[in-house]
């Protein structure tokens, strides 16, 4: 822990000097490492991970620092089209060259805003020189933090459906759980059609708790929010078991990465 005349410089030797009238001074010019982000799938989702990076980032150093960052945004039609059509190397072409242009722009890690489309996140490391913070170890260190063996993860039917997440949750010696197919289908009609049009409504989120709690009599000891929208639905408050946010834990990650 710091002492104030630490943070702040004996008679403000270690700062910028007196602020301009007006304007606040940061706590301390703190050294951070430039995020690659990867956006775009959705934008909605890109641009919560945008406000909580810099959101975090100021809570942790203060005055007016935000997040260094670059962003490649990719079209999500495009790549939905793609994901569709099972053409996964055209996916993992186009993730890579928005790696490669973030860390061409000075990334010295990367993050993909998307659950979904780690699918491909194996090829996209391949593509570059810098780390790749993958999501599904991320959620999986801070479900083992809680001391759980088995989590339920819901999401999009795609992410939901396949191994390739899952099976990376369960690497780390958890029991993964997923929705019925049914519950499935409703949870891709409520991000597809509603969250990634920005459309939030009660009804929705009575079905998604209702899932988790179908989860929660399964077995699991919590629950991990494996898509950004899903976390403009439910929060902590809604449920009583563990809930894991996976892009708050993502950001989290890359913060305390970037602030190292």
């Amino acid at each position: 822990m710091l002492s104030l005349s630490e943070t702040y410089g004996a008679k403000g030797e270690n700062s910028r000097g007196p602020a301009p009238h007006g304007a606040v001074a940061p706590a301390r010019l703190w050294p951070v490492q430039i995020i690659g982000l990867i956006g775009g799938m959705s934008w909605e989702s890109s641009s919560v991970y945008y406000q909580l990076l810099n959101e975090g980032v100021t809570e942790r150093v203060g005055g007016l620092s935000s997040a260094k960052s670059v962003m490649a945004s990719v079209d999500f039609a495009e790549v939905t089209e793609m994901q569709q059509a099972e053409d996964w190397d055209g996916v993992a072409a186009v993730l890579s060259r928005a790696a490669q242009a973030v860390e061409r722009a000075g990334a010295e890690f990367i993050v993909m805003c998307t659950t979904a489309f780690h699918r491909v996140a194996e090829q996209v490391q391949a593509s570059v020189s810098v780390p790749v913070l993958h999501l599904a170890d991320v959620v999986a260190e801070a479900a083992k933090e809680h001391r759980l063996e088995s989590v339920g993860l819901i999401g999009t039917k795609f992410s939901t459906s396949r191994t390739f997440f899952t099976d990376r949750i369960a690497s780390h010696d958890l029991v993964v759980r997923v929705p019925t197919e049914e519950q499935q289908d409703t949870l891709d009609r409520i991000i597809y059609d509603e969250l990634v049009h920005g459309k939030v409504t009660d009804a929705s989120r009575r079905e998604v708790i209702a899932i988790i709690e179908s989860l929660w009599d399964a077995g699991v000891g919590g629950v991990i929010l494996g898509c950004t929208e899903l976390e403009l639905l439910v929060k902590q408050s809604d449920v009583e078991l563990p809930v894991f946010a996976s892009t708050s834990l993502h950001v989290k990650a890359a913060l305390d990465r970037a602030l190292a």
